[in-house]
Order: C-alpha cells, then structure tokens, then sequence
C-alpha cells in the first residue's frame, strides 16, 4: 500500500528564523576616542574615515567620491553628492562646516601625492595606486590601526562608522524618512533597524516630552460667595451665577451621562430664573 505524500509536510513555520542582525554603532566614548585619534593623525586616509564618520558614507561610496562631490545647494548650505553605489542611486547628504573642512584637507593632501598614485585616480577624490580594492583594504587597515591606537574596547569595521552617525541622527531628532534619505535606504525596513539601537533613549525622550507636554486644562475660576449676599436683586443674581458656576464644575467631573443631563437641565432653569429676574426690573 503506497502513502501520497502531503504538500502539509513540510511548512515554513517548520524552518528555523533566521538570525536577526542589527546594527552596532561604536560606543559614545569609543566614537569619541576614534574620532580624536583619526584627527591627531590627520592623513589622509584618517581624514577620509572622519569623512564616512560625519556622513554616512558606506566604503564603496567614499571610495568613488568624485572631486567635486561638495556642492553648495543653497546660501550658506551645501552638501556631498554621493555617487552609484551599492543602491544604484545617487543623493546627496547635507553637509556641515565641519565636514568641508575635512573635504578641503582631504583635497591639500591629495595635491601632495605622487604622480603615479594619481594616474589611476583621475577624477576621484582619493587616490590610490592599485585602484578601488586596493584603497578599500588600506582604508580597513587605516581605521583598524587607528582603533588600536585610540585604545577602542571593541573591533570597529568601517560600517560600524555608518551605524554610529545613523544612531546619532535619530538621537538629535532626524526623522525616519529623512534618516532613510541620508543613508540612501529604498526600504524603511532596513531604516527601522536603527531604531532599535536606541531603545536606551526611548524612557529619556518619553520623560522629556511628558516635561515639555502642555498644562490640562481648567476650569475658569469664579469668586465664590464669602458672606451671604444681599437681599436684593444683584444679591440674588450673583447667588444664582456661583449656584451656575458650581453646578458646571460639578457636571464635568461625572461620568455618568443620564445624572449630567440632569445637571444641565438644572443649569438652564437656573439661567430661565436669571432672566426672569432681569424682566422685574423693566
């Protein structure tokens, strides 16, 4: 007797998930002491890694900046245009005074390579004698030399420099659309990994807005009665405006709505009672 085998055998569920991998920023003070160190060296490959620090850059695209990518797009305001890359997709990423003077010492030292180094990098921004492998592996060796001598208490890769200057975004308050923009994501999926490296932010941003939340609103305040009033016709009308008054005030914190529409009903033959007091007077 032969079995037909079930198409339900096997399901997807059946499979294990796969590793979920997020991204890893350096820590605030590894950031700090990578970047210092990076400065004190103040090379050029040192200040090409301060560059992919300050904007996001992935390797492939530093690698390929053009000589021009700083562009001024506006008064006062510029930025780096980043070429195809992995993405197959230019963009450009605002830039700010700290980060043209790095481009502008990139460019000095650049004028001060060899010829030969400079043959084969006609038109790029970083020169490199064996071509685009050979400047990504020396620019790997850079930065891993660099963390050494910064004392860094964890291996930083050259991506780890991008999800730093991500994570810093967000915690300045760059959106998730425009962080999607700078790091040149066509899927917010892969944005949203960010968030949850600032899981740690998210009770001390919470904190800061409930501070920064409005005042509940009140009630207007009404001078109550502290003597009785007089008995005369103002006397009677300012009894009946606080009977009003406390009534309203009374209404509002009910939560039951059949005894507030009593209440409010109250409220009118109080006003009728008002009005027909004003009408004994003409």
């Amino acid at each position: 007797m032969s079995i037909e085998p079930s198409s339900n055998l096997i399901r997807r569920e059946d499979f294990p998930l796969r590793a979920h991998y997020l991204p890893r920023p350096l820590s605030l003070e590894d950031d700090q002491r990578l970047q210092q160190e990076l400065r004190r060296t103040d090379d050029l490959l040192c200040n090409a890694l301060l560059l992919m620090r300050a904007t996001g850059l992935r390797l492939g695209e530093c690698t390929h900046l053009s000589l021009n990518c700083l562009r001024q797009v506006g008064p006062e305001e510029w930025a780096v245009l980043v070429p195809l890359g992995k993405l197959r997709s230019e963009r450009l990423v605002p830039v700010d005074p700290e980060v043209q003077r790095i481009v502008a010492r990139i460019l000095a030292l650049r004028a001060l390579a060899p010829p030969s180094k400079l043959a084969k990098s006609q038109g790029l921004l970083l020169p490199s004698r064996g071509g685009y492998f050979a400047l990504r592996d020396t620019l790997r060796r850079a930065l891993a030399q660099a963390a050494k001598r910064a004392g860094c208490s964890t291996h930083v890769m050259s991506h780890r420099l991008r999800h730093s200057y991500a994570t810093e975004m967000l915690r300045l308050g760059v959106s998730l659309p425009a962080l999607m923009q700078l790091l040149g994501h066509k899927d917010i999926h892969m944005t949203l990994r960010y968030v949850e490296v600032t899981q740690q932010d998210l009770q001390r941003e919470f904190h800061q807005a409930r501070q920064n939340a409005a005042p509940p609103h009140r009630l207007p305040t009404l001078p109550l009665l502290k003597a009785v009033p007089s008995a005369d016709l103002p006397g009677i009308r300012q009894a009946l405006q606080a009977a009003h008054h406390l009534l309203e005030m009374y209404r509002r914190g009910l939560g039951n709505e059949q005894a507030k529409l009593k209440l409010q009903r109250l409220k009118r033959r109080l006003l009728a009672i008002a009005s027909q007091l004003d009408s004994t007077q003409k």
